[in-house]
């Protein structure tokens, strides 16, 4: 396995606790709770998935895990996106979680192109 992809588990876990803790923030502070918990549930899926991917019983079984998580870093973005824009987390609170983001992402862009099928 790469390096790459060894790493996927320790990124998406620390960028979990990142959300849980911007969730307890945003509910205890902002009083907000709907995006937040959209949030929280696609921001600690991403390394559920990973984890998950770790015991993947096939190439193809890891690839699906990883394009899972793929998928709830986009959402986690969106959402991230949002609460900035609408005022809940501040400039540089977004540039601060916006960059774990994108390392999350970019990581698990590679891990899906490197492991995508020869058929696709």
């Amino acid at each position: 396995m790469d390096p790459v992809e060894n790493n996927i588990y320790e990124i998406s876990s620390d960028f979990a606790i990142r959300i849980v803790n911007l969730y307890k923030y945003l509910t205890e502070e902002k009083h907000e709770f709907v995006m937040s918990k959209q949030l929280l549930r696609s921001g600690t899926s991403i390394g559920a998935n990973s984890f998950e991917g770790k015991n993947a019983q096939s190439r193809a079984d890891f690839s699906n895990k990883m394009s899972i998580a793929l998928k709830e870093a986009g959402e986690s973005g969106f959402w991230i996106d949002l609460l900035h824009k609408a005022q809940y987390i501040d400039d540089s609170q977004y540039e601060s979680i916006n960059k774990d983001w994108n390392r999350v992402y970019a990581v698990l862009v590679k891990i899906v192109k490197a492991t995508k099928p020869l058929n696709q």
